[in-house]
């Protein structure tokens, strides 16, 4: 595939063929070759050519192969000609990031991580088709789709401060749980607050260096301190919600002609009774996403005041933002009304942006971006040339270099495990397999993801953290 090189951290696909627009990949030298090798590149070439794309299909540093998309793929649509697709948001609706601060410093958890830890691991399910505390009627779990984290606080599980630092306030308007198929509503009675498996994770951190000292005073963040990083979407409900609409979306690409060149790209007008009727269910996945985070939120705080012996004002123990990672909105750009796709990537909207929060609108939109077992996570911030590059848009995470299986055959888990007590970071996880598949040497250098960023000027780094315990699923 033909490349051409704009700058050090910047690739445009020129448009070619079936390409309604060009392709444009934010990485570094080092990343390129692994995303050609991995064809991640003829995905973003492949959404160019989607009916109504806007501007260019995009893809962040964090960019591999996918479904349909590329993992790390961003593309708007026009709303009168353009389309939406699954595949541009994928099968873990709103999987997503919530980043807690506290009032404790590292040295207040001196030889108490590991007891954390395992209460943590205890009290909120992990694991493949885990379920959790919360057995719900269907007609809850309808609640739970049109509502989203506000219905979980209504249950006594935090309070309504909370739901300023979570976007969209943690409910999508749109929802319709009609939408949602009967085995949909029934995978989600029973996996509200569980983390799941994969790459999800709940992990205990310290923030161990400050790039931007005013930035991170506005989102409360300070060396030293301690945070929480909850990483979980909408379990199998988000899965069947995709799968249902990847299949009955197949009629609608024959009937209004679409020529697509990956099948997996399926996909309906925008203004369409087909489109409209996806947009209804994923929207609904995003928000049972969102009440799923609220939920562990709560749970994360009980354990740490009975674990530690401490209060909720000695703790602290606040929301400094949750973003969505696979997600479809509809967003005003240069007064024009979209329909953004963003498949692993996150929304990174710059200062006075009417959707973040009051308390941060001097700054910008926190940008919360994980790291993997062992590694490093940042907080990043939204900016001006996010808005005109990327649709307001930046990197999620690490982003895999290798499958699962291949991860598999690099080492067991076991040994994941040894290598990460040695560093002085606690692990629990309910499968050696998971530990092995998520090994660090798995994904990108997180560090270098963040970097290409900032130097692409689509983010700024605001914070780091460091590990001090994880949970996987």
């Amino acid at each position: 595939m033909k490349l051409n090189k704009i700058n050090e951290c910047l690739w445009e696909i020129p448009r070619s063929g079936a390409m309604n627009v060009p392709g444009m990949i934010f990485a570094s030298q080092r990343m390129i070759d692994h995303i050609l090798r991995e064809k991640a590149a003829e995905q973003v070439a492949n959404v160019a050519s989607l009916p109504g794309i806007v501007g260019r299909s995009l893809a962040m540093p964090d960019i591999h192969w996918g479904y349909g998309f590329p993992i790390g793929g961003v593309a708007a649509f026009g709303v009168e000609d353009g389309v939406i697709s699954p595949g541009g948001i994928g099968y873990d609706i709103n999987c997503g990031v919530r980043l807690l601060r506290t009032n404790l410093e590292k040295k207040d958890l001196e030889k108490k991580v590991s007891a954390l830890i395992e209460a943590l691991f205890s009290n909120i399910p992990s694991g493949v088709g885990s379920t959790g505390k919360i057995n719900l009627s269907l007609d809850e779990v309808k609640l739970v789709l049109e509502k989203g984290a506000s219905w979980a606080v209504s249950r006594g599980y935090g309070d309504k401060d909370d739901l300023e630092y979570v976007e969209e306030k943690g409910a999508m308007p749109g929802a319709d749980s009609s939408a949602a198929s009967k085995r949909a509503l029934e995978r989600g009675r029973e996996q509200l607050g569980t983390l799941g498996a994969g790459n999800h994770f709940l992990e205990m951190q310290v923030v161990d260096r400050v790039f931007d000292k005013e930035a991170a005073e506005t989102f409360g963040l300070r060396e030293g301190q301690v945070t929480v990083m909850v990483h979980t979407g909408s379990r199998g409900l988000g899965y069947q919600i995709c799968d249902d609409y990847i299949s009955y979306l197949q009629d609608a690409v024959r009937k209004y002609g679409f020529s697509l060149p990956d099948r997996q790209l399926v996909c309906a007008p925008v203004n369409s009774q087909e489109g409209k009727k996806y947009y209804s269910a994923m929207a609904g996945a995003a928000n049972y996403a969102w009440a799923n985070r609220q939920i562990i939120t709560h749970w994360v705080r009980e354990t740490m005041m009975r674990t530690l012996g401490a209060s909720p004002k000695e703790l602290g123990v606040e929301i400094v933002y949750d973003v969505a990672h696979n997600i479809g909105k509809f967003e005003e750009h240069a007064g024009k009304k979209l329909f953004v796709h963003r498949k692993g990537a996150t929304r990174a909207f710059s200062r006075n942006h009417k959707d973040i929060p009051a308390r941060y609108k001097q700054a910008g939109q926190p940008v919360i971006v994980p790291g993997t077992m062992g590694t490093e996570s940042y907080v990043l911030l939204g900016t001006e040339e996010a808005m005109k590059q990327t649709w307001g848009s930046s990197c999620h995470g690490a982003g895999r270099m290798m499958s699962r299986t291949q991860a598999l055959k690099l080492e067991r888990g076991q040994e994941v495990s040894r290598k990460l007590e040695a560093s002085g970071i606690t692990v629990r996880s309910d499968s050696w397999k998971t530990l092995a598949e998520e090994a660090p040497a798995a994904y990108k250098d997180v560090g270098e993801v963040a970097g290409v960023c900032e130097a692409a000027g689509i983010a700024k780094k605001v914070a780091r953290m460091k590990p001090l315990g994880v949970i996987k699923g």
